[in-house]
């Protein structure tokens, strides 16, 4: 059995407060987009070994039992009789960007597991299970437009949609670290809600929707800055980074034609939004 995790892009962020435990919280549309991991489950025909895993793609680092798609396998065998299963991971999205490819790979991992082995998990499970592996895993369960809050891990639904409209998403080789990321944020209320500028026309977002990150990732990382100021220039009716980076995305009226030469030596993408 096969499935195919998509990943996210971060609609505005604003972090709003330093909780008591050292983490923030913050306000984020969680979007998602066509850029997708490919993830493949097998019986083991030899159970010598509860799970075997082959990434290819992307390489990932890390130790094959802290990667999520085996978390996830592990967490749901402790409640639920799943046999020895080979896993094939190919990954795509590229990692350290703030799109949520591996959370996403988790919760695809969840999904695949309770259809594949008839586990009968309602959605409510699934993401309890995914809330347990990670902050947004659990997004990727009903995988639909939201209004995260929290630490990213509580979830409103939103209406929004994107139709018509075509992304470009590009990642430099740059890895932005969370105390980068952090350096120089001020917690602050933000004057409007997200869930009230999502509801205006998408050229009025550039002026009233802003991601916190990008004054601490911009001054230290420049190069990242330039990304979005270029596809302003291609025509972007709006422009973010996603997360904390480093990926930086464009909306568009229109596709781009060569967008690829545009960014030589980072990755790029051109995808329809739904």
């Amino acid at each position: 059995m096969i499935t195919f995790p998509n990943a996210k892009i971060n609609l505005g962020l604003n972090i709003i407060e330093k909780r008591p435990d050292g983490y923030h919280n913050l306000e984020t549309i969680f979007y998602p987009i066509h850029l997708q991991d490919a993830l493949e489950v097998t019986r083991r025909e030899n159970n010598n070994a509860p799970y075997t895993l082959h990434v290819k793609g992307t390489a990932i680092e890390g130790k094959p039992e802290d990667n999520l798609v085996v978390r996830a396998y592990e967490l749901l065998k402790k409640d639920h009789d799943i046999p020895p299963v080979d896993i094939h991971l190919f990954k795509h999205i590229p990692t350290g960007a703030g799109l949520g490819g591996g959370s996403s790979d988790c919760a695809f991992m969840i999904k695949l597991l309770n259809e594949k082995f008839r586990l009968a998990l309602s959605l409510e499970e699934m993401e309890d299970y995914a809330a347990r592996l990670g902050a947004d895993c659990a997004f990727f369960i009903r995988n639909q437009p939201v209004f995260a809050t929290g630490i990213g891990n509580l979830f409103e639904p939103v209406r929004l949609s994107l139709s018509g409209y075509y992304l470009v998403l590009v990642k430099p080789d740059i890895f932005v670290s969370t105390r980068d990321a952090f350096a120089h944020i001020t917690p602050r209320q933000p004057e409007v809600s997200l869930k009230d500028i999502i509801c205006q026309p998408v050229e009025t977002w550039k002026d009233n929707m802003k991601n916190d990150f990008e004054d601490s990732v911009f001054l230290k990382y420049p190069e990242i800055a330039a990304i979005k100021d270029e596809l302003y220039d291609l025509g972007a009716v709006y422009a973010s980074m996603s997360g904390s980076g480093s990926s930086v995305y464009g909306i568009f009226r229109q596709p781009v034609e060569h967008v690829d030469e545009k960014f030589g030596g980072c990755f790029c993408r051109q995808r329809e939004l739904d």
